[in-house]
Protein backbone atom coordinates (compact mmCIF):
# COMPACT_ATOMS: atom_id res chain seq x y z
CA UNK A 1 0.00 0.00 0.00
CA UNK A 2 1.09 3.64 -0.39
CA UNK A 3 -0.48 6.63 0.63
CA UNK A 4 0.83 9.33 -1.46
CA UNK A 5 -0.38 13.01 -0.56
CA UNK A 6 -1.44 15.25 -3.47
CA UNK A 7 0.86 18.15 -2.86
CA UNK A 8 4.19 16.08 -2.77
CA UNK A 9 3.33 15.56 -6.46
CA UNK A 10 4.38 18.52 -8.92
CA UNK A 11 2.03 20.46 -11.12
CA UNK A 12 3.23 20.10 -15.15
CA UNK A 13 1.88 22.08 -18.04
CA UNK A 14 -0.20 19.76 -20.86
CA UNK A 15 1.84 20.28 -23.54
CA UNK A 16 -0.96 18.36 -25.90
CA UNK A 17 -1.25 20.80 -29.20
CA UNK A 18 -4.65 22.20 -28.36
CA UNK A 19 -4.52 22.21 -24.58
CA UNK A 20 -4.60 26.03 -22.95
CA UNK A 21 -4.00 27.31 -19.79
CA UNK A 22 -4.03 23.41 -18.44
CA UNK A 23 -2.37 21.46 -15.80
CA UNK A 24 -1.70 17.82 -14.69
CA UNK A 25 -0.06 16.09 -11.84
CA UNK A 26 0.29 12.01 -12.58
CA UNK A 27 -0.59 11.29 -9.01
CA UNK A 28 -0.60 7.38 -9.40
CA UNK A 29 1.10 5.50 -11.98
CA UNK A 30 2.80 2.68 -13.35
CA UNK A 31 5.83 4.15 -10.88
CA UNK A 32 4.09 3.12 -7.83
CA UNK A 33 3.59 -0.34 -9.25
CA UNK A 34 0.15 0.01 -10.25
CA UNK A 35 -0.66 -2.39 -12.81
CA UNK A 36 -4.54 -1.27 -13.97
CA UNK A 37 -5.47 2.25 -13.46
CA UNK A 38 -3.70 5.37 -13.59
CA UNK A 39 -5.18 8.05 -11.73
CA UNK A 40 -4.38 12.18 -12.39
CA UNK A 41 -5.50 15.23 -11.44
CA UNK A 42 -6.08 18.38 -14.13
CA UNK A 43 -6.59 21.92 -13.28
CA UNK A 44 -7.53 24.05 -15.46
CA UNK A 45 -7.49 27.99 -15.24
CA UNK A 46 -10.97 30.28 -16.52
CA UNK A 47 -11.29 30.17 -19.97
CA UNK A 48 -8.90 27.41 -20.35
CA UNK A 49 -9.07 23.75 -21.72
CA UNK A 50 -7.72 20.52 -22.44
CA UNK A 51 -7.59 19.34 -26.39
CA UNK A 52 -10.07 17.85 -28.28
CA UNK A 53 -8.91 14.70 -29.30
CA UNK A 54 -9.89 11.06 -28.81
CA UNK A 55 -8.07 7.76 -28.12
CA UNK A 56 -9.18 4.23 -27.60
CA UNK A 57 -9.13 4.11 -24.05
CA UNK A 58 -11.92 5.00 -21.23
CA UNK A 59 -11.86 8.14 -18.94
CA UNK A 60 -13.21 8.28 -15.60
CA UNK A 61 -13.51 11.73 -14.28
CA UNK A 62 -14.68 13.33 -11.07
CA UNK A 63 -15.24 16.87 -11.03
CA UNK A 64 -13.60 18.25 -7.41
CA UNK A 65 -14.51 21.87 -8.37
CA UNK A 66 -15.35 24.14 -10.83
CA UNK A 67 -17.33 24.29 -13.95
CA UNK A 68 -17.27 23.73 -17.30
CA UNK A 69 -18.34 22.23 -20.44
CA UNK A 70 -17.43 18.80 -22.03
CA UNK A 71 -17.19 19.19 -25.42
CA UNK A 72 -17.85 16.14 -27.80
CA UNK A 73 -19.11 15.38 -31.67
CA UNK A 74 -22.74 15.58 -30.80
CA UNK A 75 -22.30 19.03 -28.49
CA UNK A 76 -21.49 19.91 -25.27
CA UNK A 77 -22.74 18.75 -21.71
CA UNK A 78 -22.22 20.83 -18.62
CA UNK A 79 -21.17 19.85 -15.20
CA UNK A 80 -20.01 20.86 -11.99
CA UNK A 81 -18.56 19.95 -8.49
CA UNK A 82 -19.75 16.81 -7.51
CA UNK A 83 -19.73 15.02 -10.84
CA UNK A 84 -18.85 11.93 -12.77
CA UNK A 85 -18.54 11.28 -16.08
CA UNK A 86 -17.77 8.45 -18.03
CA UNK A 87 -16.02 8.92 -21.52
CA UNK A 88 -16.26 5.96 -23.77
CA UNK A 89 -13.17 4.84 -25.92
CA UNK A 90 -13.11 6.64 -29.10
CA UNK A 91 -15.79 9.17 -27.98
CA UNK A 92 -14.22 12.89 -29.30
CA UNK A 93 -13.68 14.87 -25.62
CA UNK A 94 -12.36 18.03 -24.13
CA UNK A 95 -12.91 19.85 -21.02
CA UNK A 96 -13.30 23.41 -21.03
CA UNK A 97 -13.67 25.73 -18.05
CA UNK A 98 -16.67 28.15 -18.34
CA UNK A 99 -16.66 29.63 -14.74
CA UNK A 100 -14.62 31.95 -12.84
CA UNK A 101 -12.82 29.82 -10.58
CA UNK A 102 -9.84 26.17 -11.77
CA UNK A 103 -11.76 23.51 -12.61
CA UNK A 104 -10.13 20.55 -10.79
CA UNK A 105 -11.00 16.78 -11.56
CA UNK A 106 -9.44 13.44 -11.24
CA UNK A 107 -8.86 11.50 -14.62
CA UNK A 108 -8.26 7.80 -14.56
CA UNK A 109 -7.09 5.60 -17.33
CA UNK A 110 -5.95 2.33 -18.19
CA UNK A 111 -2.10 2.34 -16.79
CA UNK A 112 -0.51 1.07 -20.13
CA UNK A 113 -1.54 4.28 -21.62
CA UNK A 114 1.35 6.10 -22.94
CA UNK A 115 0.95 9.37 -20.77
CA UNK A 116 1.15 6.92 -17.67
CA UNK A 117 4.07 4.51 -18.34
Amino acid sequence: MQLIHSEAVDWKPVEQDGAEACSIRELITHREGAPTFAMRQFEVSPGGHTPLHTHPWEHEVFILSGEGLLETASGGVAFSSGDAILVPPGELHSFRNTGSDPLRFLCMIPVQQPCCK
